[in-house]
This record gives structure tokens, C-alpha cells and sequence, in this order.
């Protein structure tokens, strides 16, 4: 049994932060909505679109990392995220609602987050949207700059020969 408690969450992150605490309001309430329990697959999928701390409780409760590809990022700075489970075809966007009232010193925040109403927290949205693809296991080859192996989709030409894309943009870090 996974110890879903926001104590296990903080643990597995690091620490305890307003950002934790939001996410795993946010992912609570999306399982909850979706009725779904954690991803020991790619039955469930979710879409992050920052790298914040919140995303350690993506992962944490929903089971959704990047190893098992259904742990999707878009470089969007936003405190949103999209689940959705497979089997069912449905699909949950969890935002974050703008609160005046939620208080600004950290640990009161912390403590506001996880015990607010759920609509004082987070907004959940079911949205008709096709799930993105299974993940796919891709070849690698070895840059011949650096030695290291890379996936061959992300590999480049440099003078003539296959390299990573470090090496492609000439990072003395790894193009010994």
C-alpha cells in the first residue's frame, strides 16, 4: 500500500513548501475526479506545464513519472496540469484558483492549502482531448565527441559524424 499522505509527499520531495502542497492538491483532485488510482503503467498520463515543486507530488501520487514515459512536460510556466486515463477516455485540466484570502507567510499557506475547500484550491475541468501517444522506446547511438550514448532522435551531425546535442552546440563540458 503507497502512503498518500501530504507527510509521505514531503518526504519524497525534500521538504514541506507552498508549491508541494498545491500540487498535491492539485493531483488529489484529479484523481478524485477521474476515480483513478495510481499509474503502475501508462493507463494514466499526466501533462505538467512547469517544473516546480508541485510536480514532485504529480509523481508521488499519481505514480506518473518520466522513466515510464507517461509524465509529459510543457515548458510553460504555468500551475497547470492534464490527466488522462486511458481506459475511460476522459481527461481532467487542474488549474490553480487565484484566492485573495489564502494567506502570504509560508507555513500558514502550506496549512490554508491543505485544508481549504477543494474549490478555494484548485479548479478541476474534464476536457475532450485524445491522450498523448504510448511513450516508445527509441535506439541510441554514441556521439562520436564525447563517447556518450544518446537517443538517436535527438542526435545531431557534426562534421560529418553523430553527436549529442551538446556537442552539436560545441559545450566544452562535454565535448572532450
Amino acid at each position: 500500500m503507497h502512503d498518500t499522505t501530504f507527510a509521505a509527499a514531503a518526504q519524497f520531495h525534500g521538504h514541506v513548501c507552498p508549491g508541494l502542497a498545491t500540487g498535491f492538491r492539485m493531483t488529489r483532485a484529479a484523481l478524485l475526479h477521474l476515480q483513478a488510482g495510481r499509474a503502475e503503467d501508462e493507463h494514466l498520463v499526466a501533462v505538467v506545464e512547469n517544473d516546480a515543486c508541485g510536480v514532485d507530488a504529480v509523481q508521488f501520487l499519481s505514480g506518473c513519472t518520466f522513466g515510464k514515459g507517461n509524465l509529459i512536460f510543457h515548458d510553460y510556466g504555468k500551475q497547470v496540469y492534464t490527466f488522462y486515463q486511458r481506459a475511460s477516455g476522459r481527461a481532467v485540466r487542474v488549474t490553480t484558483v487565484d484566492n485573495p484570502q489564502a494567506p502570504t507567510d509560508r507555513q500558514e499557506r502550506v496549512d490554508w492549502l491543505l485544508q481549504a475547500a477543494e474549490d478555494e484550491v484548485v479548479s478541476v475541468e474534464e476536457i475532450r482531448s485524445a491522450p498523448p501517444e504510448y511513450a516508445r522506446i527509441r535506439a541510441s547511438v554514441t556521439c562520436a565527441f564525447c563517447g556518450e550514448r544518446v537517443m538517436e532522435t535527438r542526435a545531431r551531425l557534426r562534421e560529418g559524424q553523430v553527436c549529442c546535442l551538446p556537442c552539436s552546440e560545441d559545450h566544452p563540458e562535454t565535448s572532450g
